[in-house]
């Protein structure tokens, strides 16, 4: 028996879907994505955030002779091993680490470096090497293969105004959003409705194609994300930074019935060229209480082990720091990952070499890939080759 509420939904949804293209139509189906109920939450600290600065070789004195000014001092570090310590804003990272909750891995990067913002950004999300140029990302790739036959396409979310080229498809597209609501109101207001009604297919003419069939299904998944939204809402409490915002956002929907396994969020700017200290003390302050917050909530609820938090950026700083107080673009950066469900924790490869630099940079020791490939095929159960387009070693931390 279908319940009043249900009802509605299923109302609201078959409404919505009345606008949607013939071409869509044909997306109905079987969903396919995997048995298991396993999130992945992607933090991508945008600007290029200094990783030595982020876990801190303590013991190590070419780092202070090349950071005289800009390097933390050890007595300062959270410690996490007779090597290495955490930025001092990392609070909760620490009580992650001391719980066996958090990963890092060292020395991540991939050949033939792009200093670029834009650049080494495309190269992470597109999952490219760094001789191509791809206009897909690497979770839009995995959409294609897991969600071609869904007739609710929110297997991921994007907690944003855009969405980013990492979650861009060659058939399938994610959706941006900043908060379930606003995209209801939005996508019923009468404007939207009235181009989608008077939308009729045109052959050859796939831009504006294109744009109608992400109109058609941003509009019919508004409604069904904004009720799975309002279905179990965290009651945690959550900073109220935008950071906060988003991952209460985001707990709210790990929570329901909702069918997503990927959620997208940034954080940044890290280019710091100038005034480092402030900045990344600022942004991992944030970072951290969002992140404090976001775990205990997890925890509280019985979902800790299923979710699964990655951190990365599209590169870390040079060894040196420069003139202004700060470090400029580098290569080889360090990623997190956090949740109950890791197979390895801790330090979980060596840090840095700084006695072997290439012109002043860090070696990269792990393709990005390999990370990707593992995540995919260990916590998402896709198949990574396909997805990357070739085959990358597995890590063992899943």
């Amino acid at each position: 028996m279908v319940r009043r509420r249900e009802f509605l939904q299923l109302g609201s949804l078959a409404t919505a879907s009345l606008l949607v293209p013939r071409f869509l139509k044909a997306f109905d189906g079987k969903a396919v994505v995997p048995k298991g109920n396993r999130v992945l939450v992607i933090l991508q600290l945008s600007g290029g955030n200094d990783g030595l600065n982020t876990v801190i070789p303590t013991y190590n004195d070419i780092y202070y002779k090349e950071r005289p000014r800009l390097g933390i001092e050890k007595t300062k570090a959270l410690a996490l091993s007779d090597e290495a310590g955490l930025h001092p804003s990392l609070v909760a990272f620490k009580g992650l680490y001391d719980e066996g909750e958090l990963a890092i891995l060292n020395s991540v990067g991939y050949p033939n470096p792009d200093r670029s913002h834009f650049r080494s950004m495309d190269i992470w999300h597109s999952a490219s090497d760094s001789r191509d140029y791809w206009n897909n990302g690497w979770v839009g790739r995995y959409l294609d293969a897991q969600c071609s036959g869904c007739d609710k396409p929110t297997y991921a979310l994007e907690l944003d105004d855009m969405l980013s080229l990492a979650l861009k498809g060659e058939q399938v597209n994610a959706i941006a959003m900043r908060d379930p609501r606003r995209l209801y109101g939005t996508a019923n207001e009468r404007f939207f409705r009235e181009v989608m009604k008077q939308h009729v297919d045109e052959p050859g003419e796939q831009p504006v194609d294109y744009l109608y069939k992400t109109m058609a299904t941003t509009l019919s998944s508004a409604d069904y994300i904004f009720q799975q939204s309002k279905m179990s809402p965290t009651k945690a409490v959550y900073p109220q930074t935008q950071l906060g915002t988003d991952l209460k956002t985001i707990a709210s929907l790990i929570y329901s019935d909702i069918n997503t396994k990927v959620y997208y969020l940034s954080l940044g700017s890290f280019d710091t060229h100038v005034n480092q200290q402030f900045t990344q003390q600022r942004l991992f302050t944030e970072m951290n209480d969002a992140i404090a917050a976001f775990t205990k909530d997890l925890k509280a609820n019985g979902r800790f082990d299923d979710v699964m938090l990655m951190t990365f950026s599209e590169f870390g700083r040079r060894v040196s720091q420069n003139a202004s107080g700060g470090t400029d673009h580098g290569t080889a950066n360090n990623m997190f990952f956090v949740g109950g469900g890791l197979k390895k924790k801790g330090l979980i490869n060596a840090l840095p070499d700084l006695s072997d630099l290439e012109e002043g940079d860090l070696k990269y020791k792990v393709d990005f890939k390999s990370v990707y490939a593992t995540v995919l095929n260990k916590w998402l159960g896709a198949d990574d080759a396909a997805i990357l387009k070739q085959s990358y070693p597995h890590l063992s931390f899943i």
